[in-house]
């Protein structure tokens, strides 16, 4: 079996090389890397001809015999069917597909049968890996939002505060507040020593500046003063104090300018410091003890979430309490030398702004809100959050609804909708989508609500026209609505509408574009590429450049390639 590999590969080096060569100009997202092993058990496996392709050949390829043999199931996942499209895509552009294969349009149609069951054997040989590394792996802490994964995801939508309200109560944070008095009096080029970053003396004067209590302690009071501490890596996070040479530490030069004047940098500064909630777990004498509370502030965090935002403090603390116990055998021994685990976490997170304790009910600040789904995000956790309605931008409806499905975006355009007049909304709707003229799909949704409200729109319609991307949209609605003196849609403004259509489906994926392709017929699509490369559009280089490679009619890729090339001379 050896000989024969050896054999093969040499046979296939030559063209391989080629092809290397070939998609760097021609395939350049593909990984001509993983190709190699495809093309060599193709020649083993299937076919001594290595220009001969059958798709059955090509599915058991694919199926059968690449996932006993892939090397690295994750970039198989992702590339390998790409990659594999390319190489035949080669062949074919290359004379080198024999007549007794399959078409290249079949082929590639098999590709696209084939692409969830392979990726779900590359998951399978993924998982299967993972599982032999169970035992290495370390137990999550009271922190990790994974076990509650379904839960949050399962929530109703969480509606965010809008910024200005959320940026007011960033400026009442009395940590930050503390921070900064402590960076303030650190100074510029305070010297720090190596054992303890300050002295006993500056210690005193450090509690002084950031108001918290001198401690009774017949050892270094140094030590005895977690709290600082904590402050003074908060002051870090927050860009407040920075390192200087030769073990110095300084003071940033806006810090005394908190609370900023600009929302958007009070907002900054507050997340800066969001993974301080750590700050507030439990520190114990003992390490081990101590190791088996991390965690329980986040623990806080995510039940307060999954309670709608408020829980009884004894039911939240005996359900940490029970969690502990359950995630570390010394889980009960660390509550209880702890006396008061969740004061600490609480005393934090009330002082972060984050949660409030009214009677025995602590509840999550609209900025607690805001910072727990930030921390869900980071764990690449889906949850349903969503900006208020009465707050949410013109951009921002648009971005959202892109993301949901229909009945959830048109849900939500009613309800933004209902909350302005018409023509103010139709204002709104078509400035943001101005904002970027690269983005058709954000462009082509606010077309399409504001061509419901009618002649509301008309003088937003009008003022659109002075906008190059905007333009086909405004000629083509104000036509429809027979408004006097407006401009008749020109043949340049129905290729930039294509061109628009095109880019959206080109983002749904390989089989939605070729898909929108075939549905103009080879013949208006040639007539099509002979004029639409002079369209100033972002997207128009790269869309050419799509058809070359995946149109499965050879005088359509050919087309395309030279439309491609004008429009690279002409731009």
């Amino acid at each position: 079996m050896t000989d024969r590999i050896e054999v093969a590969a040499t046979e296939l080096r030559p063209l391989l090389e080629e092809f290397i060569i070939w998609a760097r100009d021609n395939a350049p997202e593909s990984d001509p890397e993983l190709v190699g092993p495809a093309a060599l058990w193709h020649r083993l496996a299937f076919s001594q001809d290595l220009g001969t392709w059958k798709r059955a050949d090509l599915r058991n390829l694919l199926l059968d015999r690449m996932p006993k043999v892939v090397e690295d199931p994750d970039a198989a996942a992702d590339g390998m069917l790409p990659a594999v499209d390319a190489y035949l895509t080669f062949l074919s552009q290359t004379g080198r597909l024999t007549e007794g294969s399959d078409s290249l349009s079949d082929l590639q149609a098999e590709l696209d049968d084939v692409e969830d069951d392979f990726v779900e054997l590359m998951e399978d040989l993924l998982d299967a890996e993972g599982d032999d590394d169970d035992e290495e792996e370390e137990i999550g802490d009271l922190g990790d939002f994974e076990p509650f994964a379904d839960a949050l995801a399962d929530l109703d939508t969480i509606r965010l505060r809008p910024d200005s309200e959320l940026a007011t109560a960033a400026r009442e944070v009395p940590l930050i507040a503390q921070a900064r008095d402590l960076a303030l009096w650190v100074g510029s080029g305070r010297r720090v020593g190596e054992d303890t970053l300050l002295s006993d003396d500056e210690v005193a004067e450090a509690l002084t500046a950031v108001g918290l209590p001198r401690p009774e302690t017949e050892g270094s009071l140094a030590e005895a003063v977690p709290q600082l501490w904590n402050v003074w890596n908060l002051a870090v996070d927050l860009e407040f104090l920075e390192p200087g040479d030769a073990n110095t530490v300084g003071v940033q030069d806006d810090t005394s300018e908190w609370p900023f004047d600009d929302d958007e940098d009070v907002l900054d500064a507050w997340m800066l410091g969001l993974h301080s909630v750590d700050y507030g777990d439990p520190e114990l004498a003992d390490e081990d003890l101590t190791m088996a509370l991390a965690g329980l502030t986040r623990g806080v965090l995510v039940r307060l979430l999954l309670g709608g935002g408020s829980r009884d403090l004894a039911e939240l603390g005996q359900e940490l309490s029970e969690a502990a116990a359950e995630l570390d055998e010394l889980g009960a021994d660390a509550w209880e030398a702890a006396g008061d685990p969740l004061a600490g976490a609480l005393a934090w997170l009330t002082g972060y702004g984050m949660v409030e304790i009214t009677g025995q009910t602590v509840s999550l600040t609209p900025l607690g809100t805001e910072g727990v789904v930030h921390l869900v995000d980071d764990s690449d956790i889906e949850v349903d959050a969503r900006p208020a309605i009465e707050s949410m931008s013109a951009h921002e409806l648009l971005a959202l609804s892109a993301e949901l499905p229909e009945e959830d975006a048109d849900a939500e355009f009613a309800d933004w909708m209902r909350l302005r007049e018409p023509g103010k909304a139709a204002e709104e709707l078509l400035e943001a989508a101005a904002q970027d003229e690269s983005d058709a799909l954000i462009r082509v949704q606010a077309a399409s609500v504001v061509g419901t409200l009618g002649e509301a729109a008309i003088p937003a319609w009008q003022e659109a026209l002075k906008q190059s991307s905007l333009r086909p949209y405004a000629a083509t609605h104000l036509s429809q609505l027979q408004v006097e003196g407006a401009p008749e849609p020109t043949q340049d403004d129905t290729h930039w509408l294509i061109l628009d259509m095109w880019t959206i489906s080109a983002g749904l994926g390989r089989s939605e574009f070729i898909g929108s392709l075939r549905d103009i017929g080879p013949e208006l699509l040639n007539n099509l590429l002979e004029v639409i490369w002079k369209i100033p559009h972002a997207h128009v280089e790269e869309l050419l450049d799509l058809i070359s490679q995946v149109h499965p009619d050879k005088q359509v890729a050919k087309a395309a390639r030279r439309a491609l090339f004008k429009a690279r001379s002409n731009s």
